[in-house]
């Protein structure tokens, strides 16, 4: 991979997507497989005036042999200094920059039941940490570059460095590194976006029918004070940044007892190293009440029983069919890139800052507006070539937002 476009990536990361600000901690959690990058975007940092930049690796092969071998009782702890690791960088106002590569496949061979428990005694340990992220109080973003494993995956013909430079040349493309000044690309893709969210707010749909030949025949019910949001946010200190890096959609979210109707998968869901394919949603009042899949309907129905909260939608996001990753036609096997390559759902918490003036409002309020809560957040894709949805106001006009896969504007 050409150093210069690596180093282009870098610092639109650490520009754009952070946004760093100067003499701000920067905290990366990395797979150790993406040392050398990290070590990159650790130089371009201190370059741009951060104070500090702190790395927590991860290394889901030690991962692996823990979750085989461990006894069962460790998946039910979190380490209590991984707790204040987190919650004292998130105190001192730190900017928190994921890189996400894992193997989609790396845990098929295990138990579902001991991921699902270690994913809930983390996500309770960290639970300030995430709803800090999630309402923007930090800054914070997701960007991937590829692993070998994964890399062959996606194109799985090719030898392994040709599949990671594969990789590599559609990653560079969907984050607009490709091309003379990805600067100056993102601020006309955040306009473009901004057109999206204004139609949407415009309307302020009370619910959103979905329709199409996959089986998808959804009706999702809005709350009154929800917001569409795209492209760039900005965190309650006033920050502008980019939570993923690529990103094409424009999202919100749904009353938490508004959801009926089915919802079928157009790509699979990769959680925690499984692959979940060809699932099906059956919701009644918000809730799932019945769901299939052709392969990792276990861990399916695992992660949908995680706690009160994951068997309600947390998220509603739009992506055009014609988007740049879903015309690039792979399938990257790595939700950051799929779910923007596809209009797409989410299992579980809501992100607050989809509803008016959420930071003056507690949970319960947040809750009784139709704010769903929990341990979790997953995204799934249902967006296909035909998907029809259909935008029903609050004097019951019906309004076309979505004809064969595209806005309709």
């Amino acid at each position: 991979m050409d150093n210069n476009l690596q180093e282009k990536y870098a610092r639109l990361i650490i520009k754009t997507g952070i946004n760093i600000q100067q003499g701000q901690t920067l905290v990366i959690t990395s797979p150790i497989e993406c040392a050398a990058f990290a070590r990159l975007v650790t130089q371009i940092a201190y370059q741009e005036g951060a104070r500090e930049v702190v790395v927590s690796w991860r290394d889901e092969l030690l991962s692996k042999i823990r979750f085989l071998q461990a006894p069962e009782e460790v998946f039910d702890e979190f380490p209590h200094w991984q707790k204040e690791f987190y919650l004292s960088y998130l105190q001192k106002g730190a900017a928190f920059l994921r890189i996400a590569a894992e193997d989609p496949e790396l845990m098929k061979d295990v138990n579902p039941e001991r991921m699902v428990k270690a994913q809930k005694a983390s996500s309770t340990a960290l639970q300030e940490y995430r709803d800090s992220l999630m309402s923007n109080k930090n800054v914070w973003s997701v960007v991937s570059i590829p692993t070998e494993a994964w890399a062959k995956k996606v194109f799985p013909d090719l030898s392994g460095d040709r599949a990671v430079e594969k990789l590599w040349e559609a990653i560079c493309k969907t984050v607009r590194v490709d091309v003379d000044d990805p600067v100056a690309a993102w601020e006309k893709h955040k306009q473009n976006l901004k057109q999206s969210m204004e139609f949407m707010n415009s309307h302020k749909f009370r619910r959103l029918e979905y329709t199409n030949a996959l089986g998808t025949n959804l009706s999702v019910e809005l709350p009154d004070e929800h917001i569409w949001l795209g492209g760039s946010e900005y965190s309650t200190g006033g920050v502008e940044f980019i939570a993923n890096m690529p990103t094409e959609e424009v999202f919100t979210l749904p009353k938490r007892t508004g959801v009926n109707g089915t919802a079928v998968s157009s790509k699979p869901l990769n959680y925690n190293g499984n692959l979940i394919e060809e699932f099906t949603l059956t919701f009644k009042d918000g809730k799932v009440v019945e769901c299939h899949a052709k392969k990792g309907e276990d861990v399916l129905k695992k992660l949908i029983a995680t706690d009160e909260g994951s068997c309600y939608l947390g998220e509603v996001a739009l992506v055009p069919h014609e988007s740049p990753i879903s015309q690039s036609n792979i399938l990257f096997y790595n939700t950051l890139f799929d779910e923007n390559a596809s209009c797409h759902l989410a299992l579980g918490k809501a992100y607050s800052v989809c509803i008016k003036d959420s930071e003056t409002k507690n949970k319960e309020e947040l809750l009784q507006l139709g704010v769903n809560d929990s341990l979790i957040h997953e995204d799934f894709m249902i967006g296909t070539a035909d998907l029809a949805i259909t935008g029903i106001t609050a004097t019951g006009d019906k309004i076309p937002v979505f004809k064969n896969g595209n806005f309709v504007f």
